[in-house]
């Protein structure tokens, strides 16, 4: 019998090794979308900012394919920097100035932080437009994302 206890705890060993090396492996989620995480409608608060932040980071960790695939405001249009992204042309992106919208304070740090994510092309456009000078919303479609500043499309 204690040959069999002996295997049995290897046995469960070798099942926790295998279990953990598989999790270990998985993507940041389990589907990389807007949609999928309900991320959209940007950050409230700045908690909810940083976890725009850790997502992006997993997602450049990982090398996983997200997707922006919605509505995608504020914070949301941050995940334009995650390396492996990619647009669907039914996505709307829309943008705006960083800060406390509650508070009605523009917090010129959070606006440079969000443009820093966007390629240059991008950048150039929503600062020569004042889209980040306010907090009014100023959409851009997934089309235009793809065909004017080079993001590339979701297949």
């Amino acid at each position: 019998m204690h040959q069999w206890q002996r295997l049995l705890r290897a046995l469960g060993a070798l099942g926790f090794l295998c279990t953990f090396c598989g999790l270990a492996g998985q993507p940041a989620y389990a589907d990389g979308s807007v949609s999928s995480l309900g991320m959209g409608y940007g950050a409230r608060d700045q908690a909810a900012f940083g976890r725009f932040l850790n997502v992006i980071q997993q997602y450049n960790a990982s090398g996983e394919r997200f997707r922006i695939d919605s509505h995608c405001q504020s914070a949301c249009t941050m995940f334009l920097s995650i390396r492996n992204v990619c647009v669907t042309p039914g996505a709307t992106l829309l943008f705006h100035a960083g800060g406390s919208m509650q508070k009605g304070i523009i917090n010129p740090s959070t606006t440079q932080q969000m443009l820093s994510t966007y390629n240059a092309a991008l950048q150039q456009y929503v600062t020569d437009k004042h889209f980040m000078d306010t907090f009014a919303f100023h959409p851009i479609s997934g089309s235009e994302i793809i065909k004017r500043f080079g993001y590339p499309a979701c297949r």
